[in-house]
């Protein structure tokens, strides 16, 4: 949420840029004049409140100093004045003050809800456009294969054998999984490669919860505009007690949601959708000092979504799935000077050296101000080439929140870069692996395709072929 001050002309700031960055994210640029007078409403009634206050301090002190005495059972000040008067002007003025308060807190949750839908700031560098097909190439990396007839990440999945979609979705639904043999190998390699490519980078690694509480979480994910938009219900024993969780899949980025339907505590809570979210909340109403910045954090966890791919390559195998590990990068910078943004550069060459070390070609897109998320004041994607699809995908994000001077940027998304990989460093035999990862495989350097699921592929291919000559 932007700082209400950037609203407030007579503190030397100018609406103006705000209502600029509101048009280059083609949003309404009305709404910031409805916060303007929000904010003078809110000011208002806070006088006011101050006011009553003051006069009920005041009338405070005059009764501590009244000297009571008795008279004919009359109060009466040392001057001569009643005190029932002012006695009575206290109380009024308490009712008064409890009225304003309400008030107050309704003028500030209206003007709060309003901020809440304001994006952030766009950058200056940032393209402006409202159509993706716009995004701004920045750079490219390696050299990209080229042949024909190579086989896709989904194909390469079953001819290794290394996940079971069926039996994943028999047990869990559409787009569940089961990874298995060299599959969990290779998935736990990229993860401890990740943590540790970071570790030697000054990032602290952090295993995070995998669900938050829903007050928490409104505070590091954009809720409102999911309200509309769950779905799916499942349900929860926990420990063997008839615990009942409600469990609601969201669009976007923000997770699953879980309402407790009997928590003890009370609390409604959401699987994360990235690492981000509980590493925001990790210093939740700490004081951080100058000396302690910048704060890195290389944060590991499961990652829950709904991921609603509409492309049937994106809905096949295991690219574009609810459940996935990732390994994130989280700094905390100063608010001075370029720190944010020089941080943001940092993280960024992070991801590079990453997938330069895995010999992954890439290339760096900035992602079009239409297109950017409310908290982010500028984004860039590392996009992945996929050899068998002759193109470019998504692989991770950096983006940069610049008005609460945290920024984040996933490393890698394990499942994303598996399928990344085997394109990229299949063979007529199998998938080579690649050398940075071997050390976390016990050395294994190859992954040999499953002798009997080749010959049914091959069998498979060999019927197609006769079949298309019979209709001829």
């Amino acid at each position: 949420m932007l700082d209400v001050n950037l609203f407030r002309s007579e503190k030397g700031f100018d609406p103006e840029i705000i209502r600029e960055s509101q048009r280059r994210r083609f949003a309404s640029v009305e709404v910031v004049d409805e916060v303007i007078n929000l904010d003078k409403e809110w000011r208002q009634r806070q006088f006011e409140l101050d006011a009553l206050r003051r006069d009920a301090n005041r009338l405070t002190k005059e009764i501590k100093n009244l000297k009571i005495v008795s008279s004919l059972e009359t109060l009466c000040f040392e001057a001569g004045k009643d005190a029932t008067e002012v006695i009575s002007s206290t109380e009024e003025t308490k009712k008064l003050i409890a009225a304003k308060e309400l008030e107050v807190q309704e003028a500030k949750s209206t003007l709060d809800l309003k901020l809440e839908s304001i994006g952030n700031l766009i950058h200056d560098s940032v393209p402006v456009s409202n159509d993706e097909a716009n995004n701004a190439v920045i750079r490219t990396w390696g050299d990209r294969r080229m042949e024909t007839n190579l086989r896709n990440h989904v194909e390469l999945v079953k001819r290794l054998d290394i996940a079971d979609l069926e039996k994943g979705a028999d047990v869990a639904g559409g787009r569940g999984f089961y990874l298995k043999g060299d599959g969990v190998l290779l998935n736990l390699a990229l993860i401890n490669y990740g943590l540790a490519f970071l570790t030697k980078r000054m990032y602290q690694p952090m295993q995070t919860p995998f669900f938050m509480r829903k007050d928490v979480m409104a505070k590091c994910a954009q809720l409102a505009q999911f309200d509309e938009e769950l779905r799916d219900s499942l349900c929860f024993l926990s420990g063997g007690s008839p615990v009942r969780w409600w469990v609601e899949l969201l669009a976007g980025d923000v997770g699953i949601k879980l309402c407790a339907m009997a928590d003890s505590e009370g609390d409604d809570k959401y699987l994360i959708a990235t690492a981000e979210q509980p590493l925001c909340a990790y210093h939740l109403n700490d004081r951080l000092y100058p000396q302690d910045l910048p704060i890195r954090y290389a944060g590991y966890s499961t990652c829950f979504r709904k991921e609603a791919g509409s492309h049937g390559r994106d809905t096949l195998g295991i690219f574009r799935v609810h459940q996935f590990e990732k390994i994130e990068q989280f700094c905390i910078t100063s608010p001075n000077d370029n720190d944010s943004w020089e941080m943001h550069e940092e993280m960024l060459k992070n991801s590079e050296d990453f997938y330069k070390e895995l010999k992954i070609p890439y290339q760096v897109v900035a992602i079009v101000s239409g297109a950017l998320n409310d908290a982010a004041a500028k984004k860039y994607d590392l996009e992945g080439w996929f050899p068998a699809s002759s193109t470019y995908r998504e692989l991770n994000d950096e983006q940069a929140k610049q008005y609460v001077h945290m920024l984040n940027s996933t490393l890698t998304a394990t499942e994303r870069t598996v399928c990344c990989i085997l394109e990229n460093y299949q063979t007529e035999d199998g998938v080579i692996v690649p050398e940075v990862l071997r050390p976390f495989m016990g050395g294994k350097e190859f992954l040999h395709f499953k002798p009997e699921l080749e010959a049914k592929s091959k069998k498979s291919k060999a019927k197609e072929g006769s079949g298309s000559q019979a209709s001829r």
